[in-house]
């Protein structure tokens, strides 16, 4: 058993963030904690993602569901047929090939938590 206190995970870099439709901030940056970091588990990844005002995955899809808890701010998810606003407590279950996007409204930081099965 491991407890994780996500105060203590380190915060890394993740080399691209997409900015929201019509962004007009700048740069946008998102970061990572790895809470179960690829390899620990032989079934989970989960990480806290963290994204600076505007910034957003952009399209993407994942070879299982996911689940994302929203920590902190407000933020947006969106797949090709729906767009939702999303803020703390929320939780968004997306299905294993669903083409989709998540991140930070424009004028808002939001952080979530991402399960994924290995």
């Amino acid at each position: 058993m491991r407890v994780i206190r996500i105060a203590e995970v380190e915060t890394v870099p993740i080399d691209t963030a997409t900015p929201v439709p019509g962004w007009t901030g700048g740069e946008v940056k998102r970061t990572r904690q790895p809470l179960i970091p690829e390899g620990s588990s032989e079934n989970f990844n989960s990480s806290v993602v963290n994204f600076e005002r505007g910034a957003t995955t952009g399209w993407h899809t994942h070879e299982s569901d996911q689940i994302l808890v929203v920590t902190s701010g407000v933020g947006i998810v969106a797949n090709e047929t729906e767009e939702r606003e999303i803020t703390v407590g929320d939780v968004v279950h997306i299905n294993k090939g669903e083409n989709h996007w998540h991140g930070a409204r424009g004028e808002s930081y939001m952080s979530h938590i991402t399960i994924t099965a290995v």
